[in-house]
């Protein structure tokens, strides 16, 4: 049985291994990424106010193995950008990805948020391919990017 929930402190370490692992991967654990982030370690301090959330998923054993999360985007009016979306090689290709993104944007409709904002890499094909079919369209890179590496950029009404 998974389990979904808000993350909590005890959640860094897992978290962030399975994010740097993930990136690793896909040969993006480069400047510029999320992989060198000086907060990666202590998401739980940056997540778990009103603007920001960030939900793990544990497998039957208690064992971390996703998570996303979306913050308020300051760069565009109301939208929260969906961040960190990362899956454990074991539940890859299961459907999980979907159901993350699903839970993400009923948070964030919930936070009030009208649009959701995500940025990838072309090396993130898999990711890119359900985003798509997640109904987020292709957008221009935007000039307040922070993470100069990623160049892909989609959006999406949260209806």
């Amino acid at each position: 049985m998974l389990k979904y929930r808000e993350m909590t402190e005890d959640d860094n370490a897992a978290v962030a291994k399975l994010i740097r692992k993930n990136l690793e991967k896909h040969k993006l654990d480069i400047p510029g990424t999320v992989y060198f982030d000086k907060g990666l370690d202590h998401l739980s301090d940056y997540y778990g106010v009103d603007e920001r959330r960030y939900y793990v998923i544990e497998d039957a054993w208690g064992i971390v193995i996703g998570g996303i999360g979306f913050s308020k985007l300051d760069f565009m009016e109301e939208t929260a950008e969906l961040q960190k979306l990362y899956l454990d090689d074991s539940a890859k290709g299961s459907g999980l990805g979907y159901e993350l993104i699903a839970l993400i944007e009923e948070k964030m409709r919930s936070a009030g948020f009208q649009y959701s904002y995500m940025e990838t890499h072309d090396n993130l094909q898999a990711a890119i391919h359900i985003y798509k079919k997640s109904g987020y369209v292709e957008i221009e890179r935007p000039k307040e990017v922070v993470h100069s590496s990623m160049n892909r950029f989609f959006k999406k009404r949260l209806d």
